[in-house]
């Protein structure tokens, strides 16, 4: 007698890679939304196409629907390793941190802090080139990877903590311990920027400041550009903020926005960005190489431009500085 064949196992289940699509705006709770963008992931090349859409009365724009957290994990790879980046570009971040850090140094009433906060600092560049101005300043970082770990081995920070700022356990070993809180196109990550915001306040001091800067949304080259233009950035960017929307958040916090400015924070890399994002694309492997000459000519192009674009609706970036209430410690 033959043995019944075995029943093989039932496969096993899939958890879901995307939370139920909202039908409304997860800033301001309008459901009039409209579709501002379908892309897939450009830089991986990885399965599935993401939606990103807008709200007509806010204009706040979401990836919808949005990935979960295990969903996020997967498509997140650490695609700007500080280590990686070659020596020009580096240097470029270092003097774009400096006048971040500068731009804090010289708002009027500001004085030196004992302690800084940098959320989502990677490597602690910004840190590491802030220094320049605060020399007794200590840093800190926090950042949801292993390299906020390596930056304090490298000694660009005292003190490194994993994981995000929401959670409450963080939260709450770094209530009221710093001066200053500083995030550097980090919110477009985060599943609640509204979350981040008043876990960034929690950790201040009376009278701190926030340092933020973040991707326009209503920047001109999001339309020019589309899919290709890199604050897109899908699937890891899930939400873009304009600055009207941003400053009535923090002031309905209790914070005074100190300033805001488009031109300083614009980062001249659009035109170099969306070449390198399509070049993989149109291009056979083999011959990438070849257009390193394109690539470098538009990356001068973008830098040239930067002294005009930064003046107009084609500034990709803002910031803003706010103080919190309650008396500083001076």
């Amino acid at each position: 007698m033959q043995p019944e064949p075995s029943t093989p196992p039932a496969p096993r289940a899939t958890a879901p890679v995307h939370e139920p699509r909202r039908e409304d705006c997860p800033w301001c709770g309008s459901t009039r939304l409209r579709t501002r963008l379908r892309a897939p992931d450009l830089r991986r090349r990885t399965p599935g196409t993401f939606v990103v859409d807008e709200c007509q009365d806010c204009a706040h724009a979401f990836q919808n629907p949005r990935l979960t957290a295990e969903g996020l994990a997967r498509h997140h790879r650490d695609l700007d390793d500080g280590h990686l980046q070659p020596f020009a570009e580096r240097v470029r971040s270092a003097q774009r941190h400096r006048a971040a850090a500068h731009a804090l140094f010289t708002t009027p009433g500001f004085d030196e802090p004992e302690s800084w906060l940098d959320v989502g600092t990677g490597h602690a560049r910004f840190p590491e080139a802030a220094r320049q101005f605060f020399t007794y300043t200590s840093f800190d970082g926090l950042d949801p990877t292993p390299r906020v770990q390596q930056a304090r081995a490298a000694g660009r920070i005292e003190e490194a903590y994993t994981g995000r700022l929401t959670d409450p356990r963080i939260a709450a070993h770094l209530r009221a311990r710093y001066d200053v809180v500083s995030m550097f196109h980090h919110l477009e990550h985060t599943p609640d920027p509204r979350a981040e915001l008043r876990a960034a306040l929690t950790v201040l001091r009376p009278g701190g400041h926030l340092l933020i800067e973040v991707a326009d949304p209503n920047s001109a080259f999001g339309t020019l550009l589309g899919k290709w233009w890199h604050p897109h950035g899908q699937p890891r960017h899930l939400h873009l903020m304009p600055l009207d929307n941003l400053r009535a958040e923090l002031e309905s916090q209790g914070c005074t926005v100190v300033t805001t400015d488009r031109r300083a924070a614009h980062t001249p890399d659009d035109l170099a960005a969306a070449l390198s994002l399509a070049l993989p694309h149109v291009l056979p492997k083999r011959l990438l190489g070849a257009a390193t000459p394109l690539r470098a000519a538009v990356t001068a192009l973008d830098h040239a431009l930067a002294p005009l674009l930064r003046r107009t609706r084609f500034s990709n970036a803002y910031r803003i500085i706010a103080r919190t209430g309650g008396h500083s410690r001076t």
